[in-house]
């Protein structure tokens, strides 16, 4: 399983994340969770302390170890450095052990926005890559608001694109944004999880207005999971409600891809 987890910022995605990771680790299964998000709070999420994740050093910031894969320094533009750099080793070597999740922060090259073939965008899009076509294990990405880390190649062998939306319009949009992204690359498979649930009346709004996207499950507003996040706790293990509710949305990925 490869999934990749998108929606506007503040909704809840690194919450689902870290609870599918767990699921999966809880089911036998070998997990690398990727945050891939440059406000990286998926450390957090699964469980480090603040003097933990302080330890981390993202990829993107690993200057020597870009410039000797590469040829090239971090920043150079316009400089020539391997396309294809090897990166095989890197998720065992840079990653961290989470209770059975290998984490490995990606971080965010200073140009990587702007779509430049600076070296350590390269490096990245390369280390993801070589992640999500690994056949023997679970892959769950916790990307930034889009889906810009991902290469036609890459999107292909990513089983499903769930984007995380709130009841309100601004985080439908962004959806139905990420939808249009998604196809320009072939992705077939994109899902959407309602978050912060009060009612029904919110999931019959995000309903009317997901397009053609597939509502799989949906994630309750939950004070368990704002008293974990103010204790900087692992949800899964103080917010029982959302954990079944992620369980079974799950499932429904797994449902959803065997058709």
């Amino acid at each position: 399983m490869k999934i990749a987890i998108t929606g506007k910022g503040g909704v809840g995605k690194t919450t689902l994340a870290a609870m599918l990771s767990h699921l999966y680790v809880r089911d036998g299964r070998r997990v690398i969770a990727v945050d891939a998000d440059p406000d990286a709070n998926l450390a957090s999420a699964l469980g480090l302390s603040q003097a933990q994740i302080k330890d981390i050093k993202p990829i993107a910031e690993m200057s020597d170890l870009i410039e000797q894969r590469t040829g090239s320094k971090p920043g150079s533009i316009g400089g020539v450095f391997k396309l294809n750099p090897r990166v095989d080793d890197i998720p065992q070597a840079c990653s961290i052990d989470i209770d059975g999740v290998r984490l490995l922060v990606m971080g965010k090259s200073k140009e990587a926005s702007s779509g430049c073939y600076c070296p350590e965008n390269v490096f990245l899009k390369r280390l993801l890559k070589h992640i999500i076509l690994d056949p023997g294990m679970v892959v769950i990405v916790d990307m930034e608001a889009g889906i810009e880390h991902f290469t036609r190649g890459t999107a292909e062998a990513v089983d499903a694109f769930v984007v995380v939306v709130e009841p309100g319009s601004r985080s439908l949009q962004t959806a139905r944004t990420i939808k249009g992204m998604a196809a320009t690359l072939g992705v077939k498979n994109v899902f959407v999880v309602a978050s912060k649930i009060r009612e029904k009346s919110d999931l019959v709004f995000i309903e009317a207005n997901i397009e053609d996207m597939k509502l799989i499950g949906h994630i309750s507003h939950s004070a368990d999971i704002v008293k974990a996040d103010i204790n900087a706790a692992p949800p899964f293990l103080y917010a029982p409600g959302a954990l079944a509710e992620a369980e079974l949305i799950k499932k429904s990925i797994e449902e959803a891809i065997a058709r």
